[in-house]
């Protein structure tokens, strides 16, 4: 049983790493090559970045309303279009492809965290579900040393490609070690009893500072990188920025999970958006090559981790219903991120600056910190939740 544990553990690892490190994020190191090649402006990214997050949105939305029947297909599905779409951004030209490939993708990130993390959840220890969610910081950190290694001659199409076959290879680990009956089979359970009001209004908190999280948090989720190569001329910073978010972003889940036992997930998610805040505003208020690093840093270190935090603490207020809160929960952060991307690249190319799009995104994300202690009160004890 714990053999099985573990390689469930790794089959999880490996699918955050392909649809979430690799289908999800890689777009953020590949998008100042593909704007150097004038292949769209600023807003155009910012198109993009909004038709993977509205897939995102979608594919959370339908799971909390479909009834899954075999987890298995629906994980099956999701890894096969998330490495088919990174594959087809380099196969097909042209602005609508990529919108819809980039929109298909996001869909398949969506299912795919959904369903591997109702699956895996199951089985993990707090220390385990650290390590799970840490795959996505392996994948972005995968994606931050191959984008330079598979950029030949600057050309953006077989960095697309090399991730494409990058993916297929662990899309096949994580399915053999998660595509078995075991894991496919939904457990029948009772429907929770407790859904007093004192319950209702944490999720309530939990879901609008989520959505505050999403909106702000993306901003540099997906400019990051291309902000980074207008500050800094040292060779391949914009992808050495990005490999520093993955680094940071492995262990964190394990820290953070390890800080909210001693101070409760309510403040410790209110301390880790405090200091994504600081990480997104610090690299365009002091531009220079050492808070680029600091912000980099930062922001790993705590994005996933304030996922993490989040999703457990929904859980811990329904056990019962992991799959749909996980859902509900994901819609209003994707909601979040479809408006994101819109806004900061309109502003972006409007002001022909990153200053006024990061320095919203880290007050927006400051306001979903601060809104935490204040809309929960003392509602969660009353629920004796966390």
């Amino acid at each position: 049983m714990r053999r099985r544990t573990w390689i469930v553990l790794a089959g999880g690892v490996a699918a955050m790493m392909v649809a979430m490190g690799i289908g999800r994020f890689a777009f953020t190191p590949i998008l100042p090559i593909m704007m150097d090649h004038r292949l769209f402006s600023a807003t155009g990214a910012g198109y993009l970045a909004s038709s993977n997050y509205l897939g995102y949105l979608i594919g959370a939305f339908l799971l909390t309303l479909i009834q899954v029947k075999n987890r298995s297909t629906l994980l099956f599905a999701g890894i096969v279009i998330s490495i088919g779409t990174t594959w087809g951004m380099g196969e097909f030209h042209g602005l609508e492809a990529w919108l819809l490939l980039r929109f298909l993708s996001g869909l398949a990130s969506a299912t795919v965290f959904v369903i591997v993390t109702s699956i895996v959840m199951e089985r993990l220890s707090a220390l385990q579900a650290g390590i799970f969610y840490g795959g996505v910081g392996a994948g972005i950190l995968l994606t931050g040393i191959a984008v330079p290694l598979l950029a030949h001659n600057r050309e953006w199409m077989g960095i697309w490609k090399g991730l494409g076959l990058i993916s297929l290879v662990l899309g096949m680990a994580a399915w053999y070690s998660l595509g078995g009956s075991n894991a496919g089979a939904v457990k029948a359970s009772p429907s929770s009893n407790r859904t007093s009001s004192s319950v209702r209004r944490i999720l309530i908190c939990l879901t609008l500072a989520y959505g505050l999280e999403g909106l702000g948090y993306i901003a540099t989720g997906t400019y990051l990188v291309a902000y980074a190569k207008t500050v800094s001329s040292i060779p391949n910073m914009a992808s050495l920025s990005w490999m520093l978010v993955g680094a940071a972003a492995i262990p964190s889940c394990v820290a953070w999970s390890m800080i909210a036992k001693r101070w409760g997930k309510k403040w410790t998610l209110s301390l880790a958006m405090a200091i994504q805040a600081i990480g997104i505003a610090v690299p365009v208020l002091i531009p220079n090559t050492a808070a680029i690093f600091a912000g980099a840093i930062l922001f790993g270190a705590t994005f996933m981790g304030i996922t993490m935090m989040f999703v457990a603490y929904a859980k811990d207020l329904f056990p019962q219903n992991n799959r749909k809160i996980i859902g509900l929960l994901t819609t209003f952060f994707g909601l979040g991120q479809i408006i994101g991307p819109l806004i900061a690249g309109h502003l972006i190319s409007g002001n022909g600056s990153y200053l006024a799009a990061l320095i919203g995104a880290a007050i927006i994300v400051l306001a979903g910190a601060i809104s935490l202690p204040l809309g929960i009160g003392r509602a969660d004890r009353i629920a004796q939740t966390c």
